[in-house]
């Protein structure tokens, strides 16, 4: 049985925080891109609805049902085995899903829900949406994920997840042992960090939601859409191959991939497409309903 080093009260404040900051800070981005271009609270909420559709429910249900359906109370089968024993595979499938259903989702949504709402302004507030409402539930939920097992660790049951991920992504070991002791020694210098990261994956699915945007409005720029697919699991896949130990890249080259995809995607998107967007019957805070 492995012993852990308690979490201290700084690092339960710390923590704490983070999970406020990602609730309060794409609140507030919302509402000054809502007032400052008249736009229409409704698309940022489809944009949000949106993520919770496509990636929290139909890609994280598809997802674990092939690669860990004992996390769902199903018998292991010869796919799952076949993935988890294969860490570039593994990573591969990890970095497909979020791309394939994420980017997929916003088409769908630009061709029904907002068909109708063709202003350039429409795709930057999609991206709002679905960006915001990633950092509210994706980090705001490790954040108090995490402070579950500072808890854990203090009362000395962490055991029991170091003993759950033997069993489902053995590979996986050295990284939940590393956070273990990484929340242990958890600072405010470390949760700017985290912070800042997550500037740039709101960039990027600000800039992914342009792509589509014009993909879904102009039939002979469909070609954006497999661009973000592609981009999007470029990402993720190197995140999962660096969780697989397939690559060894220390923090902070996990960043600077993170910040390069953030701003290259988001700048192009938004230099050679959104900035060069600029119809005279089409402007902020007007419509074709």
């Amino acid at each position: 049985m492995t012993e852990f080093n308690t979490v201290g009260r700084e690092q339960f404040i710390a923590l704490g925080l983070g999970a406020l900051l990602a609730v309060i800070i794409p609140i507030v981005i919302a509402l000054i891109w809502k007032f400052w271009k008249r736009e229409k609270f409704t698309t940022i909420l489809v944009g949000a609805a949106t993520f919770v559709l496509f990636a929290l429910t139909l890609e994280k249900t598809i997802q674990n049902a092939l690669v860990f359906p004992t996390t769902m109370g199903l018998p292991d089968h010869a796919a799952s085995q076949f993935i988890n024993a294969r860490p570039i595979l593994w990573a591969l499938v990890l970095g497909l899903f979020p791309g394939v259903f994420e980017e997929t989702g916003r088409l769908v949504a630009f061709k029904t829900i907002l068909r109708n709402r063709r202003n350039r302004e429409t795709s930057i507030s999609y991206g709002i949406g679905h960006g915001g409402i990633e950092v509210i539930l994706v980090l705001g939920i490790n954040y108090i994920t995490y402070i579950v097992y500072g808890f854990m660790i203090n009362a000395g049951l962490f055991q029991g997840v170091i003993d759950q991920v033997a069993e489902q992504a053995p590979f996986q070991l050295d990284a939940i042992r590393a956070l273990a002791d990484q929340l242990a020694v958890f600072s405010f210098a470390d949760l700017g960090v985290g912070m800042f990261e997550r500037v740039f994956a709101f960039l990027f699915h600000v800039g992914a939601s342009i792509l589509v945007f014009y993909a879904a409005r102009d039939k002979g720029r469909l070609w954006l859409y497999p661009l973000a697919i592609l981009l999007h699991t470029a990402l993720d896949s190197l995140a999962g191959m660096n969780m697989a130990k397939v690559v060894q890249l220390y923090a902070p080259a996990l960043e600077a991939i993170v910040v390069a995809f953030g701003v290259l995607t988001f700048a192009g998107a938004y230099f050679l497409l959104y900035r060069k967007d600029r119809p005279e019957a089409l402007t902020p805070g007007n419509y074709v309903e």
